[in-house]
């Protein structure tokens, strides 16, 4: 054994040693050097070196928002979230575990989509031991929903997709015929454990205008792809964690409408009144005696908790001006923002004369108005007007 063999011998049995003297968090870290990726910018702030993906994931958002004008969406959606807590939940390519990452990804899209979606309900169906458990019924209170699923986790069995599609196909046909039926499917496992034909299941889906989506946590699976393709719905596979909370929140906003519920179509409304505080009164949802708080129903006079819902006694839809406002907003966005290059900045003749958003004179050389725009999904734009006077030297908050 000459020189080089035996030096390389001893740096395989030193990277041995200092393997097994990390933990197994530790060696993750140490295979992907994580920390290589990673510059500071001028700010101070850690940004990735490679902004390809999200230069791409902007520009998917823009091309989005500007085709959204062109295409009408569903006021009143319904959508069921399908998730699958099979012992295939468990692995822990995405850390701690793929159940946990899940969960978190999905209480961000819930809240994200009543944000959204005011006068939408969501409910959530859980896969495990080969059966299909309704979790929540339909309902607008995103912390109903998230208390619900943080206090079920767990993971056993195998999935089955059919049981899921059977229980959601059900629960939907018994909404209104004008809203919007979805089913939106997080799936792990790499198989199906089903008593039946699931083609079958799947074609009762596209009969009834279910809108099936499926992100796929593992790999991609023939039956997930068809599924997605019967149904109108979109199947993506998601890389890593970063990416699979891109691909859930694409789901927030509203869809393009089915043809057949393109039509305008007149839905009876409530608009209740708050009740006063300290009065005693049997609410409607609960089946129990609560004081103060809650909405009146405007036709049969029944207390409710929470809005947007559907009256348990006379089944009005009630809801409050706000909502209706903000699912205008969404539904319209506005046209997205042109870029302005460095060099336009810089000469201030090229610049308009007046803001476009207020329409303040931008003639005065030492005040410069600068509108701040908060953007929630290239679909939201909150302004704000923020003064700078330019002094020599510095620039000074007015």
């Amino acid at each position: 054994m000459n020189t080089e063999e035996k030096r390389f011998n001893q740096e395989e049995e030193d990277e041995e040693e200092n393997g097994r003297g990390r933990e197994a968090w530790e060696r993750t870290y140490a295979d992907e050097r994580s920390w290589e990726s990673l510059q500071e910018d001028e700010s101070g702030l850690l940004r990735p070196i490679d902004n390809k993906t999200l230069s791409h994931a902007q520009y998917r958002r823009r091309l989005r928002t500007a085709t959204a004008a062109r295409i009408q969406k569903g006021l009143i959606r319904y959508l069921y979230i399908i998730i699958d807590f099979s012992r295939a939940a468990a692995e822990m390519d995405y850390k701690p575990s793929r159940m946990v990452v899940v969960a978190r990804q999905v209480e961000a899209f819930i809240r994200e989509f009543f944000y959204q979606n005011p006068l939408s309900q969501i409910g959530l169906v859980i896969l495990k031991d080969g059966e299909a458990h309704c979790l929540t019924d339909l309902g607008g209170s995103p912390e109903a929903h998230i208390k619900a699923l943080m206090g079920k986790l767990g993971t056993s069995g195998d999935a089955s997709l059919q049981n899921g599609l059977d229980l959601v196909c059900d629960l939907l046909n018994q909404i209104p015929s004008y809203g919007h039926r979805e089913a939106l499917i997080l799936y792990s496992a790499l198989s199906t454990c089903d008593p039946g034909d699931i083609l079958e299941t799947i074609q009762k889906c596209k009969a009834s205008k279910i809108r099936c989506s499926v992100i796929g946590l593992s790999a991609e699976l023939y039956i997930c792809k068809h599924l997605c393709q019967e149904t109108g719905g979109m199947y993506f596979v998601a890389l890593d964690e970063p990416h699979l909370k891109e691909l859930v929140l694409e789901h927030a906003p509203p869809p393009p409408a089915i043809a057949e519920f393109a039509v305008a179509n007149l839905i009876k409304m409530g608009f209740p009144q708050r009740t006063a505080e300290g009065v005693i009164s049997i609410c409607s949802c609960h089946k129990e005696a609560k004081v103060g708080g809650g909405y009146t129903c405007p036709r049969c006079k029944a207390r409710i908790c929470e809005l947007p819902t559907e009256c348990c006694i006379c089944g009005l839809t009630l809801v409050s001006s706000p909502h209706l406002a903000r699912s205008y907003h969404h539904l319209f966005p506005i046209r997205p923002f042109d870029d302005v290059s460095p060099s336009t900045l810089k000469d201030f003749h090229k610049l308009p004369k007046n803001c476009f958003g207020c329409q303040l004179s931008l003639l005065n050389p030492d005040i410069i108005i600068i509108h701040v725009y908060a953007r929630m999904f290239d679909n939201l734009i909150i302004s704000s007007r923020v003064v700078y006077q330019i002094n020599p030297g510095y620039i000074t908050l007015t």
